[in-house]
């Protein structure tokens, strides 16, 4: 099933934590979101990361997926159908959200962590 494999993937990254959040799970790593799995009961309906700005405008264009609604800043897509990314690709989404979210934590949060 594919939600119980993104979710052991998003919790294999580094200092990632789970909170039932907003119809859904939502991944962060040091408090800050990088993942939200939108769940229909325990369904999956959705993903939702971070992208690069440069990534942004290619992916949307794809079928299935959009600009994430209520994410205010505009690097951030929702994966409605699965369909638009093969599982490898988007697992590499995901590792690439963490890490762009991480990258934007303080420098010291990030020493901390190791991160």
């Amino acid at each position: 099933m594919l939600l119980d494999r993104l979710q052991s993937f998003a919790l294999a990254l580094p200092h990632v934590t789970v909170v039932a959040q907003w119809g859904g799970l939502v991944y962060k790593v040091a408090g800050k979101v990088f993942l939200v799995l939108s769940l229909d009961g325990s369904v999956l309906e959705g993903a939702t990361f971070k992208v690069e700005p440069e990534e942004f405008d290619a992916l949307v264009d794809l079928d299935g997926i959009g600009q994430a609604p209520y994410f205010a800043k505009r690097h951030w897509v929702h994966v409605a159908d699965f369909a638009a990314l093969p599982e490898p690709q988007l697992r590499e989404r995901i590792r690439r959200s963490h890490a762009l979210v991480a990258a934007g934590l303080p420098k010291k949060t990030r020493t901390a962590l190791g991160l």
